[in-house]
């Protein structure tokens, strides 16, 4: 069964066919389900987009299985740079065991992302582990997501605790915080992110979480979220070299704001 005859016609990305055929070979009848979600469902995807995919199965799988997975994702998955290559690919793989009952900080099996390639292509691929994004990701993926094989994900997956979703979000503050460089744009709009969604209970996309803090910036840090959102909505063209006063500054002030938030009961 392929994925889109399980959809209403949907057209998929490329991308997201590949993994999901990986994934099928590659893990069997183990598989619960697998999904997509973000950009590709939420306002479309944009130049520089990744197509994340979340794929839950019923038993954590072998280390040779991991292995396998990683190079055959390594073959259909692209370059971040728009530069007609297909798509990078974000796949995460998690064990349903491990998600219900629910508990925090949630654990992947493994994920694939293109800033692991370079590890990925030495033959190391990180170990299962725990990670208080992935509660964001899932509630993320519960809010939108088209399920290529399985149940609807909200069926399988019982909502993420508020407090929860916003333990996860300061406590992933040190670790986006720390490759700011190099990674500016996306790091710019992944904390406009979190500060709209601990201000007001929603996961929106990039785009329109950024115009949010633009509202709501001081003057001073404006520009930088505005060349952030511009370079996310039509692709390259923010070089950053000569800004990272300015980045660096809105970064501290957006962190500053989601700790703020953090602290306070949640709204």
């Amino acid at each position: 069964m392929t994925p889109t005859s399980r959809t209403t016609g949907q057209l998929l990305p490329k991308e997201a066919e590949a993994a999901f055929d990986i994934i099928g070979r590659e893990l069997g009848d183990t598989v619960v389900g697998v999904y997509l979600f973000g950009s590709a469902l939420r306002g479309g995807l944009r130049p520089n987009s990744d197509v994340d995919v979340l794929a839950i199965v019923s038993q954590p799988p072998a280390e040779q299985v991991r292995r396998r997975l990683v190079e055959a994702l390594m073959t259909v998955s692209g370059s971040p740079a728009d530069d007609g290559s297909p798509r990078p690919l974000e796949v995460t793989l998690l064990c349903r065991q491990g998600l219900v009952p629910w508990h925090y900080p949630p654990r992947s099996e493994l994920v694939y992302g293109e800033w692991l390639r370079e590890a990925f292509e030495q033959g190391r691929i990180p170990p299962a582990a725990t990670d208080p994004d992935l509660a964001v990701v899932l509630a993320t993926a519960r809010q939108s997501s088209l399920a290529l094989q399985g149940p609807e994900l909200a069926e399988l997956i019982a909502p993420i605790p508020e407090m929860d979703l916003r333990r996860a979000i300061v406590d992933s503050l040190p670790g986006l915080i720390a490759g700011l460089q190099g990674d500016e744009r996306n790091v710019l709009l992944t904390l406009a992110r979190m500060w709209m969604t601990l201000e007001t209970g929603e996961i929106a996309p990039k785009d329109v979480a950024a115009a949010w803090a633009l509202e709501r910036l001081p003057p001073e840090h404006r520009a930088a979220m505005a060349l952030a959102r511009h370079a996310y909505l039509d692709g390259g063209g923010d070089d950053w070299t000569q800004r990272m006063p300015q980045v660096e500054a809105l970064a501290a002030f957006l962190r500053h704001a989601i700790e703020q938030c953090g602290d306070a009961p949640g709204r």
